[in-house]
């Protein structure tokens, strides 16, 4: 899951969330919710991106129509290890990533990682980049 700008050892504007070590199952696999994926246009709130920043997948953990709301959020998972980003689509609304990809493989298996280390976070999506 290197992959991830937000990886452990990356860039300072963020962390993925640690993979856990146990192999899932396949049957395991069939079991797990399915991902709701979104496709839009964002940009970053929190970081002036340059091309080497701009990602195509995105793990979305908290979505906001007010920033002040998707900063409280962000800090609550501050607090909990994650550097998360703050994204703004072409509607207002703020979305709040934990990690980003130009894979879209990786993603799906940070969000599977995800909904199973943080149960609270099972409701986390996929963005897809529009460009």
């Amino acid at each position: 899951m290197s992959e991830s700008p937000y990886a452990e050892g990356g860039k300072d504007d963020g962390i993925e969330v640690r993979e856990d070590k146990k192999p899932v199952a396949e049957e395991e696999k069939e079991e797990e919710q399915e991902i709701i994926i979104r496709e839009e246009k964002v940009k970053s709130v929190d970081i002036e991106e340059n091309e080497d920043q701009i990602y195509r997948y995105y793990v979305i953990v908290g979505s906001f129509r007010y920033l002040d709301n998707a900063r409280n959020y962000k800090k609550d998972l501050i607090d909990e290890g994650f550097v998360p980003v703050i994204l703004e689509n072409e509607n207002g609304l703020y979305r709040v990533s934990v990690a980003a990809y130009n894979d879209e493989l990786p993603a799906r298996n940070n969000i599977a990682a995800i909904r199973r280390n943080f149960p609270k976070y099972s409701d986390v999506w996929l963005l897809i980049r529009k460009q």
